[in-house]
């Protein structure tokens, strides 16, 4: 019995063994295929980054184009994922590390260790709110008294809700102990009529919209959360009411624009709610931005909404511009050039990135040889422009006649040879035509310094436009679109000139009812933000 008793005992230890063995095998098992699964996400996150690098150095080599920022839009969503998923990976792993035993294997993977960026001071201007921990009052090892030696400060960034408030401006009433007559503190004005808003809200639900391309819609659902509720219909008045309070300055805008001596122009399609469907409008955008040729004046934005897209609408907000504009082949634009005009005709400066598209297009889909050429040619023109943008006019005009002109006359030889070999039915053909039908508008450049390459900088105005239809899907009406244009006009001046639209609206408002006509200048964005700087030097 003993004997039988002993040999069932060293049994079941063998047993237990066994099971240990296989439950520590398990283990290594889990263990090396999370960490095979960790590897392979690092393999994804490094191809993903490389693929995002060589798309920017694509870009940056052929030049800005708003289908390749759509490709690298959807590159960089496919790497914020795996970057979560890397980091989620390493932070459980970490965790495992720290609650396993210290000669247990580590969960870590060295491939999804990643240097990280030296980290910046939190922005001084912000204030900042002490939280002192209670300190001990004795002495841990022998009791004794204590005496502060200094401190350790941990900083946090946090961010503290927006915060509601209802303002009441109270009017005391007087009356007279002599003849009884009633004397009362005239009323405030309001930022709009019947001014239940406050400045501030207006101007964050105005730049919410025009800014940010948060719908009124959701807005009101995000107040609503916040514990106020607002009627969509109450964001469309106060919307409509800022329009009509900010006119003057949008007028203001469109003066200090058509004085340019150089103009860029533009438009977009915008859907347009009608009965029982939508129609498209269309909002045009007129930019003035002399800083690549070393202007002084500010640089300023102004839009326009029209029905549909007849030339009548471009030819009647530009009706007394004659000056130069840079735009696209539209052929709205053409009676601006027409030596008849009563003020003079507008000097045509075309776009050669409008030009180059078209080559490369057909470059990237059909790899045919004649457009590759093509251009690397005009990317060359490219490279000398960025090396004298900002420059003063006659200084850019000298570097173009020394480097530019041979390339470019080069340029119109070649594409005259090529198109001799090709079918006029041909994408290639039609690509040349587009620049050799027009060659002196492309060859401008050469003669002034104020032209730039491209009209990039109306195409950067619109684009704001294009990212809200997404969001707000259509215009409510024909007045809906106009009302978009003047409030568009205001977000896209304050930021061509580096100013925050919402706190530069939120002042306005504040000082318009009361501010003199005559000094209205004073509220221009590049004049608001010129006194703030010398506020804030004082």
């Amino acid at each position: 019995m003993i004997r039988a008793e002993r040999a069932a005992r060293l049994a079941a230890e063998a047993r237990a063994g066994d099971l240990e063995i296989a439950r520590a095998a398990l283990e290594v098992a889990r263990l090396e295929a999370t960490q095979a699964h960790a590897a392979r996400y690092a393999l994804e996150l490094e191809i993903e980054r490389l693929k995002l690098q060589i798309a920017k150095l694509r870009r940056q080599h052929f030049g800005t184009s708003s289908e390749r920022s759509a490709r690298l839009d959807q590159l960089m969503l496919a790497l914020e994922d795996l970057e979560e998923s890397a980091a989620h990976l390493d932070a459980e792993a970490e965790a495992k590390d720290a609650a396993a035993a210290p000669d247990a294997p580590r969960w870590t993977v060295a491939e999804l260790k990643r240097a990280k960026a030296a980290r910046r001071p939190l922005p001084g201007h912000l204030p900042r709110r002490r939280i002192v921990l209670p300190g001990p009052t004795a002495c841990a090892c022998c009791g004794g008294g204590l005496r502060k030696l200094g401190e350790a400060v941990t900083e946090t960034l946090e961010r503290i809700p927006a915060k509601w408030v209802v303002l009441q401006t109270v009017r005391e009433k007087f009356s007279c102990a002599a003849c009884e007559t009633i004397t009362e503190t005239p009323a405030p004005f309001h930022a709009i009529p019947r001014g239940r808003a406050g400045p501030h809200l207006l101007a964050e639900i105005t730049v919410g919209k025009f800014g940010l391309h948060l719908p009124l819609t959701r807005q009101s659902t995000v107040f609503a959360q916040e514990g106020v509720d607002l009627d969509v219909s109450t964001l469309c008045d106060w919307i409509g009411a800022v329009a009509v309070a900010t006119q003057p300055l949008s007028a203001l805008i469109a003066d200090h624009v058509m004085t340019a001596e150089r103009l860029h122009a533009d438009d977009t399609p915008v859907p347009v709610l009608a009965k029982g469907k939508t129609k498209t409008g269309r909002l045009w955008t007129v930019v003035r931005d002399d800083r690549p040729f070393s202007g002084a004046d500010p640089p300023a934005a102004i839009y326009y909404y029209s029905a549909d897209r007849k030339g009548e609408h471009p030819q009647g907000f530009l009706k007394s511009y004659s000056g130069i504009l840079q735009a696209d082949a539209y052929s709205g634009f053409g009676q601006l050039y027409e030596p008849g005009r009563v003020i003079g005709a507008a000097t045509e400066a075309a776009c050669w990135a409008h030009a180059r598209r078209n080559f490369f297009e057909l470059a990237e889909l059909k790899k045919g040889p004649i457009a590759v050429e093509a251009v690397k040619r005009i990317d060359a023109l490219f490279a000398i422009e960025r090396a004298i943008n900002g420059r003063p006019p006659d200084e850019r005009r000298s570097v173009r006649v020394a480097h530019s002109k041979p390339l470019v006359d080069d340029l119109e030889s070649w594409l005259r040879a090529q198109r001799g070999r090709l079918s006029p039915k041909s994408e290639t053909a039609k690509a040349i035509n587009y620049m050799l039908r027009r060659w002196s508008s492309f060859a401008l450049f050469l003669e002034d310094g104020r032209v730039c390459l491209s009209n990039n900088a109306a195409e950067r105005a619109i684009r704001g436009i294009a990212v809200g239809r997404r969001n707000w899907t259509f215009a409510g009406s024909d007045v809906g679109g106009h009302r978009a244009a003047a409030l568009y006009t205001l977000v896209e001046t304050c930021k061509l000139n580096e100013v925050d639209p919402r706190a530069w609206l939120a002042d306005v408002l504040t000082r318009l009812p009361e501010h003199p006509a005559k000094r209205l200048d004073e509220l221009l964005p590049w004049n608001w933000k010129a006194l703030r700087d010398e506020q804030a030097a004082a």
